[in-house]
């Protein structure tokens, strides 16, 4: 038998139990691909990262329980979070990826990190889905898009927090996922923000993502137009939740975030 130790991680989170769940390990060499879709299933979170030493750097690689993923944020916090903890780093640490440039993380103290991600400006969505009048049958403000999710902007907070997701019909949206934001509201303490969103991905084996840090390269910029002012703060308003303090900066997108872990353990897989 091979052991490998992981970790998983509370992202965008000051304490365990809110915030977005991660796996993490960290490799010397990548696993098989079917490997690492095994144990990314087996741990059933939205993601797992996998993590090995690159040109003074690191590359990273995250996994849904059905599939590979381009871009996630929250468990790059949390890789971040090992790398800090465990190898005692301080300096900024630079993550490469296979579609989304490099990814910079920066150790602030006290579990907090800065991330520096690429902004990923919205495009139209056209045309509009049929399956949009199922899924909001009250109307939408603006659709937009990535080239990996929809982004519906709804007429108020509320509409995004009592949201029931029509999961179904959600799928049906593949290859994309769905975001649902809007101006104002509130975390669940009752304390003010600029937006609030929800994420979902049933196509990826993701029924709603507690924290996501990638839709935030979008919903930053998309949100920094609109209320003109390039410092945002973020509520993502699943039952766990998380806080994202948001800065636009040129083509960057700024958040900074905390991370807390929850468990180390040691995985036995099969010679």
């Amino acid at each position: 038998m091979r052991e490998f130790t992981m970790y998983q991680v509370d992202a965008f989170a000051a304490s365990v139990f809110t915030g977005n769940p991660a796996a993490v390990l960290i490799l010397d060499t990548w696993l098989p691909e079917a490997e690492m879709q095994a144990i990314a299933a087996e741990n059933n979170l939205a993601e797992t990262a996998f993590v090995t030493p690159k040109d003074g750097g690191y590359a990273i690689r995250w996994f849904t329980p059905t599939q590979e993923a381009a871009f996630c944020g929250h468990a790059t916090l949390a890789s971040a979070h090992i790398l800090t903890r465990e190898l005692k780093l301080t300096d900024p640490i630079r993550f490469s990826t296979r579609e989304v440039g490099d990814l910079m993380v920066m150790p602030l103290g006290n579990d907090t990190y800065q991330m520096d991600l690429p902004a990923l400006a919205p495009s139209p969505l056209h045309p509009i889905p049929a399956v949009f009048e199922t899924l909001f049958p009250k109307g939408w403000v603006s659709a937009v898009r990535n080239f990996e999710n929809i982004f519906v902007e709804l007429h108020s907070p509320d509409e995004v927090t009592t949201c029931t997701p029509d999961l179904a019909a959600i799928e049906t949206l593949r290859p994309f996922g769905l975001c649902i934001t809007a101006p104002g509201g509130q975390r669940h303490d009752g304390t003010e923000v600029n937006f609030v969103s929800r994420y979902f991905a049933p196509a990826g084996g993701i029924p709603e993502d507690p924290v996501t840090g990638s839709t935030h390269a979008t919903l930053v910029p998309y949100w920094a137009e609109k209320l003109h002012t390039p410092k945002l703060r973020a509520f993502q308003a699943s039952p766990r939740g998380g806080t994202l303090e948001c800065r636009l900066v040129g083509d960057r997108v700024i958040l900074t975030g905390c991370a807390a872990l929850f468990m180390r353990a040691t995985i036995y897989l099969p010679d």
